[in-house]
């Protein structure tokens, strides 16, 4: 194990992904927080972060929260107005 030190933040995801990411850690009985930190170390070196078993999971998750997102969506999302009901 190796020590580290974190922080707080204020990241904004989208909601239907917090859902999804939340529902999947409590799968893994992990924290969102682990979850993540475990994502992103595997993308930094460019390795799949998960089985096939959790990518199946994650498809059903995703049905779930009706989460349509995919990569080819990555940095080309709009935020709507907070009044704005998604209808």
């Amino acid at each position: 194990m190796k020590s580290v030190h974190r922080v707080q933040t204020g990241v904004r995801l989208e909601a239907r992904m917090v859902k999804v990411l939340k529902g999947l850690a409590d799968h893994l009985d992990m924290s969102l927080g682990d979850l993540i930190e475990g994502i992103v170390l595997h993308a930094f070196e460019s390795k799949p972060p998960f089985s096939a078993d959790t990518l199946r999971r994650i498809e059903a998750l995703k049905s779930v929260f009706d989460l349509d997102l995919t990569a080819d969506d990555a940095h080309r999302l709009l935020e709507r107005d907070a009044g704005e009901d998604g209808s």
